[in-house]
């Protein structure tokens, strides 16, 4: 039984980062107070001013979608209208100078507004502190709190890569504390300017500012803000940040949404951030549509459970080093590797049910997380800064330990699922039919068949010896990755973060273990750009009823792809699962976690019109020399998701492989006494001995297996220049820093140089 410590989310609460920013600190300044009510507002201990001119006064038109509009009006549906008459009934409190202003009362058909006019963006004392002191405000036809002209301090064309300061900002928010505030808002479609399709209005939350916004608490940060939504919850056209005090957010959309595109950061540095969102037809916990930065607090938030949604989602990079996060989704998107606190991305074969409890121990038992999910989820994000590198954990739902059979570096056991793409070989692709990934038959020519023996280093084909005859490809295109047996050590490391394929164990859940095969065995096959992924068929290994099989396929890392269905439902057309787009993807097919006779899980990975290796991205160097030459078979990998280039090349991986670039004939030769005849290397190193291209250690050894240097490739690549008399300048090839033993990226991109 495991060792059950406190609640992590009632250690959240107890230790509740208390960030006290600017606007706190201009409490110490001359405050006015504004008293809400719905029989009499006042500010100061006064009535309320009627005159625009006054500094805070009520009577101002509330912008609204109206009702009864044709299309040239703006881009609303019916849903988003609303009569003259509700519209009038709300009443708008207008804040129209700089200062603090401590608001308390309700308004139960009302907006708080603030709006210093035109050019308050540009005037750095255009800054207004709201502190929020049991405020309860309702509005049913737009943003029941509303920024509209404030103090900017960025620009929005300013990328920040995801670092903000908001100490200047014109809009902040604090919440009292011991107050509990509550905003109840809905939201404003786009209208346009007239005559025009531009944006004139469109407010999405119930929280809203159309210049960068900060909240925070005072100094105990006991405040609280209860937000619900009938569209987005918390919004900023630019950046966000919250610092501190408690907010909870009930959304049927976003829960929170910054939308500059690649520009916005949403920063949380402390305090307290629950988020409910999704609870109408989608929508994400956190959504910024550039940067999402975490430095502190504790996060909880969940996305919409049925639409590919996640509890965070950022279009640009999602950063957490520091406090405690907690993300549950359909698909969250993929952490940065450059966060600064570990953390862990677990994704299920199978969506979990609401009210799971999700669970993670070291191995003395003791949990670090233990969360019970609101609504269904099949992926979660979990950081804490008790999560360690280098440490085995375990993992459960509902006591039952979890395993996994993909991580960050692709499906477990290597090889498993995915080919090189299928193309026209006059753009250096493999025709369509050409043998995939694993096969190594014979053949010469540059945009023949793969060569016979495949490199040191390069991915070799299974021991068809230990697997499952019906699991093995006869195409060629790999194997099931439920072949191989799970794994329940979840390890996090500098470069593992992630873990794919997560259902019950076999073994602690009792159950009976199914494989899947996909495609009559033969997998999934990469294709080139523009090509359809083909996915025509799926079968158990056992008798499981199609409304109990699961398919999902997401991109890697998750980013912006995500479909999920049950065979049910797509089995006369399962093509509708499939993307077409550029990427690379990962198909899995699982049993239903609330099938009470089977479990079982396989993956495939594959891509599209991209190598699919996780360990290279294509802004490094050496990508498109890789992908040059994976297309024509001359480098293949070390797995079907890994290419390693960072490993060093051996003197029979050097030669081998610049013989298949070259489509040599291959020689068998005595030259050498430790060169194995008829191996994968033996006829490309003859051929490089009866050219002189090599000549050993002068005692009739080759030394296959040592590293190549630098400095030895450039002498045989010189000597073949020399024989072949190209002009191609070798000293610019090697530059004065490339010495010591070559890499496989180095060696990918001087082998390019011949093409």
């Amino acid at each position: 039984m495991l060792k059950r410590t406190m609640s992590l989310l009632l250690a959240s609460v107890l230790a509740l980062t208390s960030v006290v920013g600017l606007a706190s600190a201009n409490t110490s300044t001359e405050e006015t107070l504004i008293q809400l009510s719905d029989t009499g507002i006042k500010v100061a201990g006064q009535a309320v001013s009627t005159d625009p001119s006054a500094a805070v006064y009520t009577g101002a038109d509330i912008v609204y979608y109206e009702a009864g509009q044709d299309s040239s009006y703006g881009e609303g549906t019916a849903a988003d209208e609303h009569s003259a008459e509700e519209a009038a009934a709300h009443t708008v409190v207008t804040i129209t100078e700089p200062g603090v202003y401590r608001v308390s009362g309700k308004l139960s058909a009302g907006q708080l507004a603030v709006d210093l006019g035109e050019d308050a963006a540009t005037d750095p004392t255009a800054v207004v502190t709201l502190i929020l002191d049991g405020v309860d405000i309702t509005n049913t036809v737009a943003p029941a709190v509303i920024f509209y002209n404030v103090y900017e301090p960025y620009s929005d064309t300013e990328d920040t890569n995801g670092v903000v300061d908001l100490g200047d900002a014109g809009a902040r928010v604090i919440l009292a504390d011991g107050s509990v505030n509550t905003v109840n808002g809905s939201y404003v479609a786009k209208i346009y300017k007239e005559g025009t399709t531009k944006k004139l209005h469109k407010y999405d939350g119930a929280f809203y500012s159309k210049m960068s916004m900060s909240i925070a608490g005072e100094s105990a940060g006991t405040g609280e803000l209860h937000i619900t939504a009938a569209n987005e919850g918390l919004d900023s056209e630019l950046h966000l940040e919250l610092n501190g005090g408690k907010v909870y957010i009930e959304a049927q959309d976003d829960g929170i949404n910054t939308n500059e595109d690649g520009i916005s950061v949403t920063t949380i540095n402390g305090g307290y951030l629950y988020v409910n969102a999704g609870l109408g037809a989608e929508g994400d916990g956190i959504d910024s549509n550039g940067y999402l930065t975490i430095n502190g607090g504790t996060i909880v938030t969940m996305s919409n459970e049925r639409s590919p949604d996640g509890g965070i989602d950022a279009d640009m990079d999602i950063t957490i080093n520091g406090g405690t996060v907690i993300a549950l989704g359909t698909r969250n998107d993929a952490t940065s590797a450059a966060s600064k606190q570990p953390f862990i991305e677990l994704s299920f074969a199978s969506t979990q049910a609401a009210g799971s409890v999700i669970a993670l121990a070291d191995a003395a038992g003791n949990e670090l997380l233990s969360h019970t999910a609101e609504k269904a989820f099949q992926s979660v994000t979990f950081s804490s800064a008790e999560l360690k590198l280098d440490t085995e954990y375990s993992l459960y739902i509902n006591d039952v330990q979890q395993q996994y059979t993909g991580n960050s570096f692709g499906m477990m056991g290597g090889g498993f699922g995915g080919n090189r793409p299928t193309g026209e070989g006059e753009n250096g692709q493999l025709a369509q039919g050409a043998r995939p990934e694993g096969d190594r038959p014979a053949g010469e020519g540059m945009n023949g068949p793969f060569p016979s023996g495949a490199p040191t280093g390069e991915m070799t084909p299974p021991n068809q010896e230990n697997i499952n005859p019906e699991q093995a490809n006869p195409n060629g295109q790999g194997i099931a990755a439920a072949s191989v047996e799970g794994s329940t050590a979840f390890v996090i490391t500098e470069a593992v973060h992630s873990f794919s394929g997560i259902s019950e164990a076999a073994d602690a859940s009792g159950k009976t273990r199914v494989v899947f095969t996909v495609n009559d065995g033969a997998g999934i096959a990469s294709v080139s750009s523009g090509q359809p992924v083909v996915l025509e068929q799926v079968a158990a290994s056992e008798d499981v009823p199609d409304t109990d099989i699961q398919l999902t396929v997401t991109d890697v890392p998750s980013e912006n792809y995500s479909e999920t269905f049950l065979l049910s439902e797509i089995k006369d057309d399962l093509s509708q699962i499939m993307p077409e787009e550029d990427g690379q993807y990962r198909l899995t097919v699982a049993v239903v976690s609330s099938n009470e006779t089977y479990t079982g899980v396989s993956q495939w990975q594959f891509s599209i019109g991209v190598l699919p290796f996780t360990d290279l991205n294509p802004s490094d160097a050496a990508y498109s020399a890789v992908k040059v030459l994976y297309e024509r078979g001359v480098m293949i990998g070390t797995s079907t998701t890994r290419f390693s280039p960072n490993a060093t090349v051996t003197r029979a991986t050097a030669i081998t492989t610049l013989g298949r670039l070259l489509g040599i004939e291959q020689v068998e030769s005595t030259a050498f006494t430790d060169v194995a005849q008829n191996s994968w290397y033996s006829g490309y190193v003859g051929w490089a001995a009866s050219n002189s291209l090599v000549v050993g250690d002068g005692k009739g050894h080759f030394m296959p297996e040592d590293n190549l240097t630098a400095e030895q490739m450039k002498l045989v690549l010189s000597r073949f220049t020399e024989l072949n008399e190209l002009d191609i300048a070798l000293d610019a090839l090697f530059p004065s820093d490339m010495s010591g033993t070559l890499t496989r990226a180095e060696l990918a991109v001087l082998l390019n140089e011949f093409l």
